[in-house]
């Protein structure tokens, strides 16, 4: 949207400013070509900031926000990348794990509303499978964007708080399940309130 509506803009402030440069007394001096010329540079000069002739060309600027993180490399280009060992948890067992869940979730989220029952046991595997479902989708946020090799101490440290964050949801889900009305019913509390 901003690189349609930019020249445009400053189409119509141009358009404009000719129109009122040209009624000005000092504009009928000449009709020679040379005349106009310095007519034209100081137009754009007169008429539009430094800021608006910079920056209607460029779509972007430079921000930085944080400076970047320590930069080193390992090992020269030739040597082979390091392969890990192959490991049953973080495999295909781990996807397809992810995957049952996903998949888990829609019947366990759509039944209990659509057949209007409180059963407490589904009730305590939707909420058993939302807090499992959000761990590791956050799990796999910190492992994408905070990789070991480069901020070790911060992954660390995001990966105890994501766990003593799950364990204090899923605290807080088997008190409300087991003390309140569970969440299926809170939601339909909330949905006709």
């Amino acid at each position: 949207m901003a690189s349609i509506a930019r020249p445009m803009l400053l189409r119509q402030c141009c358009n404009a400013s000719a129109a009122r440069a040209a009624l000005r007394p000092s504009t009928f001096r000449s009709i020679t070509p040379l005349a106009r010329q310095p007519l034209k540079s100081q137009f754009v000069r007169d008429t539009l900031p430094i800021s608006s002739r910079v920056a209607a060309f460029h779509a972007e600027g430079r921000k930085a926000i944080l400076p970047p993180l320590p930069q080193r490399v390992e090992g020269t280009t030739n040597d082979p990348v390091h392969i890990p060992s192959p490991s049953p948890s973080h495999g295909s067992y781990h996807w397809t794990a992810e995957r049952v869940i996903a998949a888990a979730l829609i019947p366990l989220t759509v039944a209990p509303f659509a057949g209007a029952s409180l059963n407490p046991v589904t009730d305590g595997i939707l909420c058993a499978l939302l807090v499992a479902h959000s761990h590791i989708g956050f799990q796999a946020c910190i492992i994408d964007y905070f990789p070991t090799w480069r901020v070790p101490g911060v992954r660390k440290g995001l990966n105890w708080v994501l766990n003593i964050s799950t364990v204090i949801v899923l605290i807080g889900l088997y008190e409300f399940e087991t003390n309140d009305v569970g969440i299926v019913e809170a939601v339909k509390r909330v949905w006709k309130a």
